[in-house]
């Protein structure tokens, strides 16, 4: 499986020199641990993984004991693993770390020693007790893995040149025209479908079964809803209500989540907690509501007032038809050529989201409700800044239609309020690549070039 982290972790191997940590975090299932050996293997003589989730509390206790005997740590590591150790030249990964939080303290005198280079994998790394009684290393640098995005799916699916061309059409702003507009929707569709969990897309790629990838995504389901049984201790309850209730909420066409439908007297403080978990487990993607579209989006944020997206839709999929346990291959194989009538809107705009964030984009919306005024009342499902900012027209509002009827009473509204802070503005669609009106019409697998 080919992934754009590979990338990142060569450019870190060859900068620092082992002056820094790598951290890779993300939820579950997303290839953490199988994109560092790869890595390893690919890029150093000799290395060691060690799986804090699984070995044995003996050399767990090395990190609390002889942090100040380096080379007895090391000595007994490499007869352990029985591994030969080069200087500069042999990679440890501490897998799953946040089993052994000691060992992730321990990484700053292990980087100061500067003999070997470290990768850390893990899940909930930030929560409390996973970060209690340990410094955090200023020496670890932290990427996210997310799951394969649209590019690494159709690399997956065995198609190299599909997004070159993709990107060529982008940023020349012309269609792809017809045929190659339709084989990309049609990859496209099946990214939908299957979703970003590698073991799902390496299923799908081999056997081409969505049943058989549909068992496999519901394996992954129920491991997290074993994770949130076992590790989200006091408020496990609240994460697994918000967690199954995902589908749900963004069947409405209002999507904003909403706490009464957990609990009548809720509030957000009594959930706040829940949400960061869930989040910080990789599991859900928040956009919140920003109450102006100014350079400063996290500044004008209403953190109360929010959207809670899967952090993968074919997941999603998956939980939303759930009545008999296993989605019928011919509930997909319609889904895939349009044949089958459901609210479509709500996998769109999660997968809009989730190709957002896996381009490192935070999530914002807006929206705005006005009993008496109906020229304030709109709702602009994402915005994101320029990259290069200017004295206006910093921020781009992104609409999301799902169907091939759509309306622009809310982006015309919100245009005509910010016409000074707005930047070209977007319609993601189903079509092919055009311009009308000082809108941009894009594809919807073109999301990830924003």
């Amino acid at each position: 499986m080919r992934r754009k982290i590979y990338d990142e972790l060569i450019k870190w191997k060859n900068e620092s020199q082992g002056k820094k940590a790598i951290l890779i975090d993300g939820a579950r299932r997303v290839g953490k641990s199988y994109i560092a050996e790869q890595f390893a293997k690919e890029n150093y003589k000799t290395y060691i993984l060690i799986d804090f989730s699984k070995v044995s509390q003996a050399v767990k206790d090395l990190f609390e004991n002889y942090m100040d005997n380096l080379d007895y740590l090391f000595t007994y590591l490499s007869g352990y693993f029985n591994t030969k150790l080069y200087e500069r030249e042999t990679l440890f990964i501490f897998d799953e770390v946040q089993f052994c939080p000691k060992a992730r303290g321990a990484i700053k005198h292990l980087v100061a020693d500067g003999r070997y280079d470290y990768i850390e994998t893990g899940s909930l790394v930030s929560i409390k007790k996973n970060v209690k009684d340990i410094l955090i290393p200023s020496e670890e640098h932290k990427l996210r893995l997310e799951p394969m995005d649209f590019e690494e799916f159709v690399w997956a699916m065995g198609n190299d040149t599909l997004m070159d061309f993709i990107k060529m059409c982008y940023n020349k702003k012309i269609p792809l025209e017809p045929a190659m507009h339709r084989k990309a929707m049609d990859y496209f569709k099946e990214y939908l479908i299957v979703g970003g969990i590698p073991q799902a897309v390496e299923i799908y790629a081999e056997t081409r079964d969505f049943e058989k990838v549909d068992a496999v995504k519901r394996d992954v389901i129920e491991l997290y809803r074993d994770d949130i049984r076992k590790h989200a201790e006091d408020v496990s309850l609240k994460v697994k209500q918000i967690f199954d209730d995902i589908p749900a909420q963004l069947q409405k066409h209002e999507k904003k989540f909403n706490l009464a439908s957990l609990d009548v007297n809720a509030r957000y403080r009594e959930y706040y907690g829940a949400f960061y978990w869930l989040q910080d487990a990789g599991l859900i993607n928040i956009a919140y509501n920003t109450t102006e579209p100014n350079i400063g989006l996290k500044l004008n944020m209403d953190s109360s007032s929010f959207k809670c997206y899967m952090f993968d839709t074919g997941l999603l999929l998956s939980m939303a038809f759930d009545e008999k346990g296993l989605v019928d291959e011919e509930v997909y194989k319609k889904i895939l050529f349009d044949k089958l009538s459901f609210n479509e809107g709500m996998i769109i705009e999660n997968i809009v989201a989730q190709m957002l964030v896996a381009a490192k984009k935070k999530l914002y919306y807006y929206s705005k409700s006005s009993r008496e005024d109906s020229s304030e009342r709109m709702e602009i499902d994402f915005l994101i800044a320029k990259s290069k900012i200017t004295s206006k027209h910093n921020i781009t509002p992104i609409e999301v239609k799902s169907g091939k009827n759509y309306t622009f009473s809310s982006l015309n509204k919100f245009k005509n309020k910010y016409k000074d802070y707005l930047n070209k503005s977007i319609i993601v669609h189903q079509g092919d690549l055009k311009e009308e009106n000082d809108v941009l019409y894009l594809p919807i697998y073109m999301t990830p070039l924003l």
